[in-house]
């Protein structure tokens, strides 16, 4: 596992997220596809977001991507959305007048989070902690 560190501190913070488009049309094809994909990695580089895995399927995006703490995953994601949809239809018009008029993603996303270890470690660990406690206040 290999940490990241911002100014004030050291993290590992692992997202899996989850978007599509709005009613889940098939437009994330040829140019449109790129030029998403392309979008996307401009708005991880310049919040310092790093792209581990990602996918661009032609309904929806997956990304596991490393969020720094400065930056909530909500935020990160209304920047994503916000500038993927602007530019493209503004590249595309054909896809605002035919499909869904000012909107291009659909609402909300999945989210989900990946450490290094389980919940079930985290469990039995304050399990074991109740049981000998220390008696240090943390």
């Amino acid at each position: 596992m290999q940490y990241d560190t911002g100014k004030h501190c050291v993290f590992y913070h692992r997202y899996h997220l989850v978007w599509s488009t709005k009613y889940r049309f098939k437009v994330l094809r040829g140019d449109v596809r790129l030029r998403v994909r392309e979008i996307i990695r401009q708005v991880c580089g310049e919040n310092g977001v790093t792209i581990i895995n990602g996918v661009v399927s032609s309904d929806h995006v997956h990304m596991f991507v490393s969020i720094p703490p400065k930056l909530s995953v909500s935020d990160f994601m209304r920047k994503v959305k916000g500038r993927s949809s602007h530019k493209v239809q503004r590249q595309f018009p054909q896809l605002k007048k035919r499909y869904w008029g000012r909107h291009f993603w659909g609402r909300g996303y999945f989210s989900t989070t990946n450490g290094a270890i389980t919940e079930d470690i985290v469990l039995q660990y304050l399990e074991r902690h109740i049981q000998n406690p220390t008696g240090a206040s943390r």
